[in-house]
Formats: structure tokens, sequence, C-alpha cells
């Protein structure tokens, strides 16, 4: 017992000070990254949890640069946690084209210039360089947007929940909104359409069943306190069967005999037929418009394929009203998602949808994958040293992902990746903790690459992630 309470009381004096841990190489080269006051706190956070162990018998060491050694060890484990818990880049090989976890659409090039060339500094948010005064926010995307959809005057806040939430709060807070029981959808975060009503003062009145709702359901609803119809597309799921829901020109011509609005929140912003891919399920917004809906709201960030927003389209005065609101000051966006949004928009109006990478993914074959994934493969395994690893060519599906086109799964030729020693959450990990991280997905023990979703751009970083695997 002697014995042992003298050893602990040698580790506990070996044990570095704060001051010894920030002299060394370590930490001077850390310093720069994350600052001499956070350097600091890890290194006493250090040095604390190693008396705690030593303490409880869990370190027994009177070497002083042994002791100083693990220290250092803990000291970079932790400054490189927080260095990779910080907004990077990453290598999304999961075949998802619109990864809600990923950043979902990635921005074109040229919206990606506009954000950092043209809106990064000063820019015209809100100044008309023509006449020299103050300019309109978002009035060139608003025009956009009108041109593209065919609406009379358009709107931009910060997402579709906050579009939603604007709409509701305006033109129904003071009275009751009537929708479909098969649309109280819950999307990703716990966003529910019943608590945004809640949140905005309208009265949700359900109506039909979760998968037959007539016009006769809604029209039995209405009463004097109804002051708005809402449609609502289920964006991430699809209800099959024995199901009904009026045409949206029906509810429209029902809403408006009535003296009421239609509002439509129709989720996935498709401008343009995909159907070519695919997606044929999705409300194209011209036609929602042209079928009779008042006001429609729908993201920036899905097949839009721009950043993350709530786009409104709609009746001219409608539009006013939400933007004479107070809410809308406080959910507007600013001037870069303004930029990626023009960009975008633009190359909309173009017919360019090649410059759009979400649609460009979308619109892969599965031979044109397959021919890039064989290239890559050949590479690696005229590269690798190490033989234990094989990387084969496997059938398999890609995914539109962010609540968009639920039944819509592309073809797509798979890398699947395996190891003679390493399993595949070991391979996964390392690709994983690479820089830039390589994000890929297991099925049945392999390590499956989707390249649907891997720019080419990015394939030479791919292929050195997969030379770092050697174990």
């Amino acid at each position: 017992m002697a014995n042992q309470t003298a050893a602990k009381t040698a580790t506990l004096r070996a044990i570095p000070s704060v001051d010894q841990l920030l002299r060394t190489d370590v930490a001077a080269r850390l310093r720069s990254s994350i600052g001499l006051q956070r350097l600091t706190a890890i290194a006493r956070n250090v040095t604390e949890e190693m008396r705690t162990h030593a303490q409880s018998d869990g370190l027994i060491e009177d070497s002083k640069d042994a002791l100083l050694a693990v220290a250092v060890q803990r000291l970079d484990e932790i400054c490189r946690g927080e260095t990779l818990a910080r907004l990077r880049r990453v290598i999304n090989a999961t075949g998802v084209i619109l990864h809600t976890n990923l950043g979902r659409a990635p921005l074109s090039e040229a919206a990606r210039k506009a954000v950092a060339q043209e809106a990064s500094g000063y820019c015209t948010l809100e100044y008309d360089p023509i006449t020299g005064s103050r300019g309109k926010r978002g009035g060139h995307v608003e025009e956009l947007l009108t041109q593209l959809t065919g609406a009379e005057a358009a709107l931009v806040v910060n997402n579709c929940a906050s579009a939603a939430l604007l709409i509701l709060t305006v033109l129904a807070g003071d009275g009751e909104t009537v929708l479909s029981r098969g649309e109280l959808v819950e999307i990703g975060g716990d966003f529910r359409v019943p608590d945004v009503m809640a949140n905005s003062g309208t009265l949700m009145v359900e109506v039909g069943t979760t998968n037959r709702t007539s016009l006769e359901d809604y029209r039995g609803a209405i009463n004097d306190r109804t002051r708005l119809v809402m449609k609502v597309h289920p964006s991430n799921y699809r209800i099959i069967g024995f199901t009904a829901t009026p045409e949206l020109s029906k509810l429209a011509s029902l809403a408006h005999d009535a003296g009421l609005l239609l509002y439509e929140d129709a989720g996935s912003g498709v401008l343009n037929d995909l159907s070519d891919y695919g997606i044929s399920d999705e409300p194209i917004i011209s036609q929602s418009v042209t079928a009779g809906a008042d006001v429609i709201s729908f993201s920036g960030d899905k097949l839009l394929g721009a950043t993350q927003a709530g786009l409104i389209v709609g009746r001219r005065d409608i539009i006013d009203r939400l933007r004479k609101h107070s809410l809308y000051r406080a959910l507007r966006v600013d001037k870069l998602c303004l930029a990626a949004l023009e960009a975008t928009l633009e190359a909309h109006r173009r017919g360019a949808i090649d410059e759009i990478p979400t649609l460009r993914m979308l619109a892969l074959t599965k031979d044109a994958i397959e021919k890039r994934a064989r290239g890559l493969i050949e590479q690696f395994s005229q590269s690798s040293q190490s033989p234990g690893f094989s990387a084969t060519i496997v059938p398999g599906q890609s995914a539109i992902g962010g609540g968009s086109g639920p039944n819509v799964h592309p073809t797509s030729a798979l890398i699947a990746l395996k190891h003679e020693t390493l399993n595949a959450d070991d391979i996964e990990q390392k690709l994983r903790l690479f820089s830039p991280p390589v994000i890929a997905r297991i099925a049945e023990g392999l390590v499956l690459l989707d390249l649907r979703t891997v720019e080419e751009t990015e394939e030479t970083e791919l292929l050195e992630a997969l030379m770092a695997l050697e174990p």
C-alpha cells in the first residue's frame, strides 16, 4: 500500500504544468490555428484530467518525459477534434443527391463565384447604381422567379418553414385553415405542419382521412371563420393504393367560390418537367400558378439547386401583404443567399440545366457513372501498394434525398471496397477522417462509393483518400 501511495505521489509530481505543455513544439504549432486563450484552456483541462486519472490509480508513471508526451498527445487529439468539428467541405460519395446532413444542393460554379466575388464584400444589396438611390433587396431574384413561374410577384425568406409561417400568420392568423388529414407532414428536424400552424395563430381544421380526401370534405369544413385552404405536398413520403385527393384546379375553384385563398406548400421547387429523370410527382410551380393557387411556397436548396431559402410566388396583392408584415423583416435573407439564388435562377432561365450540379447529377446515366468508376478503380489498382484491398463494381441505386422524390432511385454503378484485415467500419472511418472527408455508405459488409454525387474534379482527392486506406 505504501509503495502504491508513493508511486501515485511521484506521478502527480511528474505531471507537466500548463506552462510546460504550452512551451512544447506541438503547442506552438497549434497556437496559430486555435488561439492562445483556447489552447491554454485545453492544456489546463488536459493536466486536470491527468491528475484525476492518477488519483484514481489509472495513471502510474513517474517519468516526466513520458507524462509530457502523454499530455502533448492528448492536447493534439482535442485540438484536432475541434478542427474536425468545423464546417468543412466533404466529398459526398453516398449517391444521395440532396443529402440534408451534407448541406443539400451543392451550388453551381456561377453561384459560388457570385457569392465570393459579387456579394462577399460591399455590393448593391439595397442600392440602385443607375439612380444613385436606395434599391429593392432581392429585386432581381423576385423578377426571375416571376419570369420562371408565371406568377405576378415573388418574395424570398430564409427557408420553407419560414415561408409557411409568414403566409399562415398574415393570411389566416385570425381564423381557420382547412387542409387534408393526409397532408399533416413532418420533415427532418421535428418540423411539423401542425406546429407551424399553431405558431402562426391560425386554427387547423383537418378534413378527410389519411388516404382519401374529397372536395366535399373541404366544402363541409368551410365556415365564417375560414381564411385559407391549404394544400401541402408530401415531399418525404407517398401514400399509395386506395387514395384520392382533389385536383389543385378544382380545389382552387372551391376556395374562390367561397371567397377564400388557396395556399400550396409545394416543397421541392421544381421549375421544369423532370419526368425524363423519373421525377413526375413533384409539383411544377408554373403549373400550380396556372391551376389557380393564390400563393405557393417552395424550397431553394432542393430540386431548384440553389441555397437554403423559402421562395414565395403568387398574386401581387398577397405578396405585398406579406412584404409589409413585420415578420418578413425577421425572416428575410442576406446578400450571400440572394447572390447564389440569382446565379442559379439565371441558369434556369437560360435552360442551362447542366450548369446546376443537382440536376446534372440527376441526369447522369448508369453507363456514364460506370465508366468513371472503372477508370478510378484502374488508377487505384495501379497505384495501390496494399494487395489486401479489392475494389469492384456492383449494381446499385442512388437517391434524391432532401425530402424529394422518395420513390425515385436512379440506377447506378457502385465501387465496392473490401480488405482482407480491415472491416467495413474501419474503412468507412478512415475515409471519413481523411481531409477532405469522404462520406460513403456500408451495405452487406462492403463500403460503397457512388460517383453520381462526386464531381469529376474531386476524383483526384478521392483517389488520394483510397491510397491512404493502406493499414
